[in-house]
């Protein structure tokens, strides 16, 4: 049964960083690549349209690394990572699940990425999505 597209709302956690994103389609992905590991990101990659920044930028940084293609931002006063630019998905957003407000983790399926071999395993998150 596919659920409905629904508005969830989220943030870092001091509250500075706030947005809201719509979900349509109900899976996030766990890669074990180091700065995810670390990070403790789930990822739920969507639409730039689907996608609101509701605070300011002035509570954002950014940190890139390797070809500095992703875009990894976060709230310059708490150090969470609520979404960023992947390198996967430059032009999309991808929203961490765990900073979605609530309990709404049972909400979404979670996929496992081989991120350590980000190279040879990208194609295979890129063949499930129509990008």
């Amino acid at each position: 049964m596919k659920k409905e597209a629904r508005i969830y709302s989220g943030g870092c956690h001091c509250g500075s960083v706030r947005f809201q994103v719509e979900v349509k389609e109900y899976k996030a992905t766990e890669c074990n690549c180091s700065i995810c590991t670390k990070k403790g990101f789930l990822h739920l990659i969507v639409s730039p349209e689907q996608f609101l920044l509701l605070s300011d930028n002035e509570s954002l940084t950014n940190y890139t690394f390797n070809t500095h293609t992703a875009k990894h931002t976060f709230c310059r006063i708490c150090g969470i990572h609520s979404f960023y630019t992947p390198r996967s998905h430059p032009n999309k957003i991808d929203v961490n699940v765990r900073c979605l407000d609530g309990d709404v983790l049972a909400d979404f399926q979670i996929e496992s990425f081989d991120g350590q071999n980000w190279e040879a395993n990208i194609t295979q998150i890129r063949e499930k999505e129509s990008i």
